[in-house]
């Protein structure tokens, strides 16, 4: 797997198991879900995300 369905499948996760958490835990975790959303957007306008970086640093061909 390349990183950019390796960065989608974690973002989804992040999102799926933090909206449940909130759901289900505590309300808290949708900050976690607008972290993401937020970091998502952000990279969408700079080209740049850090859990890309990540992955590359990880050795997930490019």
């Amino acid at each position: 797997m390349t990183v950019e369905p390796m960065l989608r499948l974690i973002a989804g996760a992040f999102i799926v198991v933090s909206v449940l958490l909130g759901m289900y835990v505590d309300a808290r975790f949708f900050w976690f879900t607008l972290f993401v959303g937020a970091n998502l957007f952000q990279s969408a306008l700079t080209s740049w995300c850090p859990m890309m970086a990540i992955l590359r640093k990880a050795g997930v061909r490019g």
